[in-house]
């Protein structure tokens, strides 16, 4: 189950709520996740996620996505430990394994789209398809976990054909 919630009213295209779903399918289905999930999706602006990234990480600037996770991996992508801690990883009334939230700042999206020469679309793609590998366990603290974690969330976004030669806004 996904949970959304839109901060930035009809400045949030309905179809960003379609790609984050079919990205967090395609990367759940990467990452062999074998448990109904249950994840939290913010859409925010620059002001929301500053003062988000201020409180829980004491940087007092904004950025283009948050990804917060619940589970603590010992190795990214090995969902094989979440049964051994059920009471603390699934929810209770679901029983669905409980990911995590992610947030994504709008006023980036269209900002880092503009930048980078591609569509609105592909950029809320690879939001999702990068916090979705941060709540499955992956990082990119140092140069080869960031390599890695680019190269998954390309398969992710060519999966679903979120491509820079298939795009459309």
């Amino acid at each position: 189950m996904v949970y959304f919630e839109n901060e930035v009213g009809e400045r949030l295209p309905e179809r960003y709520i379609e790609i984050a779903l079919d990205v967090i399918e395609a990367s759940l289905l990467y990452v062999k996740c074998e448990y109904e999930c249950e994840i939290n999706v913010l859409f925010t602006d620059n002001e929301g996620i500053k003062a988000i990234n201020k409180e829980y990480r004491a940087i007092d600037a904004p950025t283009d996505v948050l990804s917060f996770p619940l589970l603590s991996f010992e190795t990214p992508g090995d969902f094989s430990f979440v049964e051994d801690n059920s009471i603390d990883n699934f929810n209770h009334d679901t029983g669905e394994l409980m990911l995590g939230d992610i947030i994504i700042n709008i006023d980036r999206v269209f900002e880092q789209a503009k930048q980078y020469g591609h569509t609105r679309r592909r950029e809320v793609a690879f939001l999702i398809a990068h916090s979705m590998l941060h709540l499955s366990g992956y990082d990119h603290i140092d140069d080869e976990e960031r390599k890695d974690m680019e190269k998954r969330q390309d398969e992710i976004l060519n999966m679903k054909g979120y491509t820079r030669d298939n795009e459309e806004e």
